[in-house]
């Protein structure tokens, strides 16, 4: 039987003094369990920058954990964003996960600044070369919505750790096959770098289709289905725990060692999925931002 894997957690930066106490409450619930990292994300169009800033140094100082803190390329120069990247060095955080970015509100897709960098791969060699980060970088096991082709995400990803990028955490995606295909394909081109499969606990069925129309993950139509029915019946949790569950433990027999959970900052599901994976808390922090 496979061993328990490592898991990590993706959190979201506070835009509100309730989103702030979510937040923490998050944290304090799943800092137990042992992650081997957490990451804090940028707002769509690096809207929370300063935000992810704060979290990212607050979370690393008063709880212990190894942060990674994502950077992207959006509407900022080049020399802005290696600052940015210069301030987590100077606070201690050496992980980065190094991203291209989502377009900023209102643009139809993503248009480089004049002064910044063009893509993640660029945004990657420079923090490569500063040799003062670990850089996790995006992987896209379905096509992401600007691929020019099926082959192009694996192409992207090839260059992004040819670049220096370490590892890459995973889009997420409803199908385990949809990753072991991905991860074939990776193999098949060279990459022998670890890919982290990238997982969303369902704490809202159409909060989640609303996600995966966004960034190109498919539905299945009978996961559809079953959530449906279980919504008629008041079992959405029930579901959600059992398919997350189910995910997670087909990806681990298929040989998978790492777990990456997209939180939402809502830790409930996310930490009884982890329960059931067989890893339990260490300990219960008292520490508090």
């Amino acid at each position: 039987m496979p061993n328990a894997p490592r898991i990590s957690f993706e959190f979201f930066p506070p835009q509100s003094l309730d989103a702030s106490f979510r937040l923490w409450e998050t944290v304090q619930a799943l800092a137990p369990m042992q992650p081997s990292f957490v990451s804090v994300t940028y707002g769509a169009g690096g809207t929370t920058r300063t935000l992810t800033h704060d979290a990212v140094s607050t979370i690393h100082r008063n709880y212990g954990l190894k942060v990674a803190a994502h950077l992207t390329c959006v509407d900022a120069t080049r020399t802005e964003t290696l600052a940015i990247a210069e301030s987590y060095a100077a606070a201690g955080v050496t992980e980065i996960v190094a991203l291209r970015g989502d377009a900023p509100k209102g643009a139809q897709r993503f248009v480089p600044h004049p002064l910044g960098f063009a893509n993640s791969v660029e945004l990657v060699e420079k923090l490569a070369r500063t040799g003062k980060f670990k850089i996790r970088v995006g992987a896209y096991p379905e096509p992401h919505p600007d691929a020019a082709d099926a082959t192009s995400d694996v192409t992207w990803l090839k260059r992004k750790i040819d670049a220096g990028a370490s590892s890459a955490i995973t889009q997420f995606f409803f199908d385990a096959d949809t990753f072991f295909r991905f991860r074939d394909a990776c193999v098949k081109a060279g990459i022998n770098a670890p890919i982290i499969p990238g997982i969303l606990p369902i704490t809202s069925w159409e909060g989640a289709k609303k996600f995966a129309r966004r960034c190109g993950t498919s539905v299945p139509h009978k996961l559809d289905e079953a959530f449906t029915t279980a919504a008629r019946d008041g079992r959405e949790e029930l579901l959600a725990l059992a398919q997350c569950t189910a995910l997670c433990d087909r990806l681990v027999q298929g040989g998978v060692e790492d777990l990456h959970f997209y939180t939402l900052n809502r830790p409930h599901l996310t930490r009884e999925v982890v329960r059931a994976l067989g890893i339990l808390p260490e300990l219960v922090l008292e520490k508090v931002a």
